[in-house]
């Protein structure tokens, strides 16, 4: 419930910033103070590299890491489930080739898979969302699946294709819902990694340099010597806002895994 009521103090925030948060505060070219002043009363955590408020930017940058967030896991979680639920419920060669090609990705180290990918794009938020999306489906494909096998073994499912129920209608009907808490569990549990991946790829350079995020703060911060010249006020609220939100999704997603996973609860 912390990390729900975090999450939704956050999201909130995010929709907001349009509100009190104006473009020349964004902008490098009008920023309303000098460049990496320490927090003081009129800027309560300093500004970055070019005067920008680091609250501001810190507040603005939750809009594009969350939506990176979000869109990759979506699209992670959307191909990890395609293909569990294909491969468990046709089996078969059918299940053999899916699964090899799963484990083929889940060797793989994601960071550098995804770096690969958005280097050979052209840069920008849809490049990340991309980059992680594709990447990151291995581990819900293989949740999916074991689940979709134990639903395949259940009698209902004999009895629907009995009655002549296609395998499109039992893939929609019966064994959907019956993934969907999981698929629900495993997402929360994905955005957390797609944020931090976000920014690490934004803090490579591989993002868009001209959209406010974590990452691309942290990026700039870098450039800038900000690391060697002990300015932590530029490096401390993007760096705590990515783990407090980080952490926050993965208490979400560890206690939906509970709720919804019988086997954790017989432990508990």
């Amino acid at each position: 419930m912390v990390g729900l009521g975090f999450l939704v103090l956050t999201a909130l925030v995010a929709l907001a910033a349009p509100l009190f948060i104006s473009a020349n505060d964004l902008s490098a070219a009008f920023a309303p103070g000098l460049p990496r002043q320490a927090p003081s009363g009129h800027f309560l955590l300093g500004t970055d590299a070019y005067g920008r408020s680091m609250v501001d930017v810190t507040i603005w940058g939750a809009r594009i890491s969350l939506t990176v967030g979000v869109l990759a896991t979506l699209l992670a979680v959307g191909i990890g489930a395609l293909v569990g639920v294909v491969a468990g419920h046709f089996g078969g060669w059918t299940d053999t080739v899916l699964m090899r090609v799963t484990d083929w990705f889940l060797v793989l180290p994601v960071l550098v898979l995804a770096t690969a990918l958005a280097s050979v794009l052209t840069p920008g938020v849809g490049t990340v969302v991309v980059a992680i999306g594709v990447t990151a489906w291995p581990t819900t494909a293989r949740v999916v699946r074991a689940q979709t096998l134990s639903v395949e073994s259940r009698p209902y499912i004999e009895r629907a294709k009995a009655l002549g129920g296609g395998h499109w209608h039992v893939m929609r009907v019966h064994i959907l819902p019956n993934v969907m808490p999981l698929m629900l569990a495993q997402a929360t549990l994905t955005v957390s990694a797609a944020i931090l991946t976000e920014a690490t790829l934004a803090f490579l350079g591989l993002s868009d340099p001209t959209k406010v995020s974590w990452g691309t703060t942290l990026q700039l911060a870098r450039s800038v010597g900000a690391f060697s010249a002990g300015e932590w006020w530029i490096l401390m609220p993007p760096g705590v806002a990515i783990v407090l939100v980080a952490l926050a999704f993965t208490l979400v997603g560890r206690a939906l895994e509970q709720v919804l996973n019988p086997r954790l609860q017989e432990r508990m």
